[in-house]
């Protein structure tokens, strides 16, 4: 499969979005009331221009969804993936080869048409630090020559054998915040993660992660994601920060 490969040569484009779009409790304040549910990507990429993908956490899309989704955005729309429970929480990454090529193949038309951001494995809070099986797993991902990030949520995974392991195989950091854990900023990749999921974020702090941001493309390509609420509150952080770098 071919697609945007984690060494290519950086471009900078900055992609901000939620994780998530179909949250109709986001109306009238970011969709506007006569948006019907099967136009809501439609509308949500107009205002952004990512998204984290978390149906692909609990589900393979099947082929007609994938499509749609491609169907309902622009050719500069990008598509960051969760990656399936089944390699981060179920095989905790031991013997995930037949589970990451079952998932490629379910997301082949994003890479094929170069809309994929990058795949997000988030490890589950109470899985410590293995940089052992962190390797060998990260020798079985390189077969996606994706972008992938990883998020680590037990602090045990914050050490420089850890940083090695992902530099070596260009696997970004996801730089994560929330009100119980922030990861610390260590770059491993040509390219940027972060997720910002605290609870509170005043307009002092949008400002500052705009900045981020910014300063962050100067090394690659960037990929934001603000947590999806059941109020738009999240969607409508994003499109403060995205509009603040459009408007630079």
């Amino acid at each position: 499969m071919t697609g945007p490969q984690k060494n290519a040569r950086p471009h900078g484009q900055v992609c901000v979005g939620c994780s998530g779009w179909a949250y109709t409790s986001w109306k009238p304040h970011f969709y506007p009331a006569e948006v019907p549910a099967r136009k809501l990507l439609n509308y949500y990429a107009t205002r952004l221009n990512s998204v984290e993908v978390n149906y692909t956490f609990r589900s393979l899309p099947a082929p007609s969804t994938v499509r749609a989704w491609l169907d309902a955005t622009g050719p500069g729309f990008r598509f960051s993936f969760k990656a399936p429970q089944r390699v981060t929480h179920i095989l905790r990454l031991n013997n995930c080869r037949d589970a990451l090529c079952q998932f490629a193949d379910s997301i082949a038309p994003v890479v094929q048409a170069n809309r994929v951001g990058l795949i997000l494995f988030q490890l589950p809070p109470n899985m410590k630090s293995d940089p052992a099986r962190l390797n060998a797993f990260l020798d079985d991902s390189d077969l996606l020559n994706l972008r992938l990030a990883f998020e680590f949520r037990h602090e045990s995974w914050f050490s420089s054998e850890v940083y090695a392991a992902l530099r070596a195989h260009s696997t970004a950091l996801c730089f994560a915040e929330s009100d119980d854990l922030i990861t610390p900023e260590e770059h491993t990749a040509s390219f940027s993660c972060y997720r910002f999921r605290k609870t509170d974020y005043s307009a002092s702090d949008l400002t500052a992660v705009r900045a981020k941001l910014q300063a962050c493309s100067s090394k690659g390509d960037v990929f934001a994601y603000f947590k999806h609420e059941e109020t738009p509150i999240g969607a409508l952080r994003a499109v403060s920060v995205l509009e603040g770098l459009r408007s630079v």
